[in-house]
């Protein structure tokens, strides 16, 4: 292989693996089912977390949820061979995070939220 041929391979490669890296190329990556999380209004006196103040930036599954008309979030798709989530943003790491403010109103599966005074049952749903 000639020596300008392995340089550009070389830097075409650096310019992938530097795009990976930032993220940029797994976020237009998805595969399967879309996952979504749901916000379904209820009534009970269990404890609930608070997310009337959430930022947007941080929770744009769960704010995206609370917000619309049908409660349920934009689409996440996961990507092949592992290669979109730990590059990505996803309802996994919401649900995640709310496990961690407050263990009693929120398992991996479903949490409490309370949002503007009502409170919301919030799970990840494939369907």
């Amino acid at each position: 292989m000639r020596r300008v041929t392995r340089n550009l391979v070389v830097a075409i490669a650096l310019v992938v693996v530097a795009l990976l890296a930032l993220g940029a190329l797994p976020s237009y990556l998805g595969t399967g089912d879309p996952y979504y999380l749901t916000a379904e209004p209820i009534e009970t006196d269990e404890p609930a977390i608070d997310v009337t103040n959430v930022s947007e930036r941080r929770y744009p599954y769960l704010v995206g949820a609370l917000t619309s008309d049908d409660g349920r979030s934009p689409e996440y798709q996961t990507g092949p061979y592992g290669i979109k989530e730990p590059f990505t943003h996803s309802p996994f790491d919401e649900m995640g995070s709310l496990v961690q403010q407050r263990p009693e109103a929120a398992t991996t599966e479903m949490a409490r939220v309370r949002y503007e005074g009502e409170t919301y049952r919030v799970e990840v749903v494939r369907p």
